[in-house]
Formats: C-alpha cells, structure tokens, sequence
C-alpha cells in the first residue's frame, strides 16, 4: 500500500516567507509550486524546484486567478479563454526553471479558488484540462476525489491523480468547507495523522457533520500555511510507517528518504 503526500510550496514573495518549505520538502514526495498569479516570484520558483530537486521530490505547478492580495482564494470572473490561457502561461514560466535544473515537470494542480470552482463547474475544468494537454499530455492533473476535474482530466486523455486534504474539513458533499466556517482546518497531529491513515486504508473520510464519505485518493495534501505542517507531516508519517504504507509520488518520481528527525537539513 502506498500514498502520495503533497504540499503547496514556494508561496512566499522577494523577502517573504509563507509556510517552511526547507522543513516540509524532506517529508513529503509531491510538490505544487506556485507560478507566480497569487504567490511566489522566479527566484523563489527557482529556489523551490531547486530544493526539490535536492530531495527528489516530484515537482508540480500550482496555478491559480491572477489574485495575490488575495492569495488566490476569492473566485474571479473570467472566460474560458483567459482561464486557459492563464493556466499555460504560469505552466510556461514553471516549466522553464525546471528546464533550468534539469528536472521534469510532473503534474498540474490548480490553487485555491480555480481548484475549487473547477471542482464543480464542468466548464472551467475542460479549459484547465485543456491548457495543461497543450503544454505537455503526460501530465498529471490533480483534483478533488469525485470532481469535475476527474471528469475533464479523463476527456482530455490526460492522467488524473485524486487528491484529499489531511488539513481540511469536508462537507457531506465530499467538498471542502469554506475557510470561514468552524472546522475548516485541522490542526491536531494525531487527528490528522489517523485521519490520513483511514483516507489510505480504508477509503474514507468523515465530513463535519459526521457523515462517512467514500474516498480513493492517490495523493493526500497538507498545506504549507497551515498552522504547524512539519509537525503534522511528521505525525502523518510515522503513522503510515507504522502501518506499512509507503510513501511515494504517484508520478512514479523517486525520492530520497528524509533526514531523521533532530538532524538538520544538509547546508
């Protein structure tokens, strides 16, 4: 049994930190790299494909609205044109840094309020799977277990990875809760941590409200902002170890083992 564990990277900004991108690479096997739309700038890209790369950690883009005061999470109007268009532009930008360091681009998830919409809106996730099958056809495409994007993905030919959130509550419509109601993100490292094994084990996840959802996620997601993630990452991982689930990017990139815990990351 094995299972990817991502996390949203390079989201900081010149002199600007967000999240601990040099504690939390080491722990997980998939990265999304933002591409500069609600966060990051190309020295950060940069630096965080190159980091990456250091750990062999399967790197990904992270597109999203052009919405950087807002981080990327309030929905924008735009067309299915500029929508596309968007996605290849910040994939391009990607694309060409991993070009730099001689590494693959492996997969494209959208950020924030684009994942979400795409989530439900059939539309907007046929323009996303499109922009990304006219950059590069091997490409993963990651979304919400059960999403129109699942469904996009699969008509655009292109391979799609499902993906749940370790740190995030869900409504019992498999979708995530709003960040601006109670229960939205979790916290507590033994929760998630038993949380993520019964997503792996036994397919399913329990909603706010109490109700069982069926899941079968390919890659499990911990948010770099969120309060404490390398703690919930270690937590996560030693209960997978305990349960035999092996760690490992479903792009098939293969990763070095992280240092233990204690030892600083090499300088």
């Amino acid at each position: 049994m094995r299972i990817d564990l991502n996390c949203d990277m390079g989201e900081g900004f010149g002199r600007y930190d967000i999240g601990q991108d040099a504690e939390v690479m080491p722990l997980i096997s998939s990265a999304n790299v933002a591409c500069g739309f609600h966060a990051s700038d190309p020295g950060t890209m940069h630096r965080t494909v190159r980091l990456a790369k250091e750990y062999g950690v399967a790197v990904g883009a992270h597109p999203s609205f052009p919405d950087r005061v807002g981080f990327g999470r309030r929905e924008m109007s735009a067309s299915p044109a500029e929508i596309r268009d968007d996605v290849i532009y910040q994939l391009g930008a990607l694309l060409a840094f991993c070009k730099a360091e001689g590494v693959s681009l492996r997969h494209v998830k959208p950020h924030g309020a684009l994942y979400n919409l795409a989530a439900r809106d059939i539309e907007v996730a046929t323009e996303i799977a499109a922009a990304v099958r006219s950059v590069d056809l091997s490409l993963y495409l990651v979304g919400l277990c059960g999403s129109a994007l699942a469904a996009a993905a699969r008509g655009a030919g292109l391979k799609f990875a499902a993906e749940a959130f370790a740190d995030r509550g869900y409504g019992k419509d498999g979708r995530l809760v709003s960040r601006r109601e109670a229960g939205a993100v979790l916290d507590d490292p033994g929760v998630v941590a038993e949380r993520v094994v019964r997503m792996v084990r036994d397919g399913e996840v329990t909603a706010v409200d109490g109700t069982g959802i069926s899941i079968d996620p390919k890659t499990v997601c911990v948010h770099g902002d969120t309060p404490g993630a390398v703690t919930l990452l270690r937590a996560i991982r030693r209960r997978l170890e305990l349960e035999r689930i092996e760690v490992k990017s479903f792009s098939g990139q293969r990763r070095r083992e992280p240092p233990s815990e204690g030892k600083e990351r090499r300088r």
